[in-house]
């Protein structure tokens, strides 16, 4: 793909998820959410399904001939190769309890190749996206882009580690990995989903973790974190947004992370 057509790709992604982003705000600022449960439990509201609706709009009249898959709209398959991969709001458990670390996310790949990722974070008014080939760049309210660019540690005594949910990781059966990197690292916080990678992306957090991850999830992530400088794999190293779950880094300290992640069998 060339870089002109996959920019205005990155072009027609960025301003589409600051526009569903925005309408999260709206219903976020308002409060008094009415929050369903979806067969796992996991939190659903209507500004999921209403700024995903518009994603997926947005992407028909645009782009009629890619597919899509939503976290709360199912798959369309389409006839370019291309699919968007979307989440209206990672972190909805954040979103429900008036805490203003959600996103919205939007990724493309081909063929299983990941091209492109927005992360907008619509109550920070902030954003970090990325093309393949053109550099990871952050955003701050209305000024121009800077470039974003992972921490150069190369130590864990010195590095952050974020993560969304402590209880996944005895999900999967590897709490002992995670008392692990914590023990190693020297800040462990809980600023988690997309929000961690956003912060390893520009520099504050060194690694971010999720044990359990779906497409959706990852999809923005892994263009975004390489063209900063860094990694993002599942736990066994691989480079992909359909492993399951996630390791993000600034990649001088990922298998050192990925090691302690994964003593005593653990996958």
């Amino acid at each position: 793909m060339d870089g002109e057509n996959l920019e205005r790709r990155l072009k027609f992604a960025r301003e589409t998820a600051r526009q569903a982003g925005r309408m999260t705000l709206e219903l976020f600022a308002a409060g008094n959410l009415t929050v369903d449960r979806k067969s796992d439990a996991s939190p659903v509201t209507e500004a999921d399904r209403r700024a995903e609706a518009y994603v997926c709009r947005r992407i028909a009249e645009e782009y009629p001939d890619d597919g899509w898959i939503g976290e709360e709209h199912g798959e369309r398959d389409g006839r370019s190769g291309y699919r968007w991969i979307i989440d209206p709001i990672d972190g909805t458990k954040s979103f429900i309890c008036g805490v203003p670390l959600y996103s919205t996310l939007i990724g493309l790949e081909r063929e299983g190749e990941s091209l492109l990722g927005v992360i907008e974070l619509p109550a920070l008014n902030e954003s970090v996206f990325a093309r393949k080939g053109g550099g990871a760049w952050h955003v701050v309210g209305n000024g121009s882009p800077v470039r974003a660019r992972v921490a150069a540690t190369d130590q864990l005594a010195e590095s952050i580690f974020v993560t969304s949910e402590v209880k996944t990781f005895q999900e999967r059966h590897s709490a002992e990995g995670f008392q692990r990197l914590q023990r190693a690292c020297w800040i462990t916080r809980t600023w988690g989903d997309a929000y961690g990678y956003y912060l390893v992306a520009t520099g504050r957090a060194t690694v971010m973790v999720d044990p359990i991850m779906s497409v959706w999830d990852a999809a923005a992530i892994l263009p975004i974190l390489e063209e900063a400088g860094g990694r993002f794999t599942d736990w066994s190293g691989r480079p992909t947004v359909h492993g399951g779950e996630g390791v993000g880094s600034n990649g001088r300290i990922h298998e050192t992370v990925l090691k302690l992640l994964n003593e005593n069998g653990q996958m």
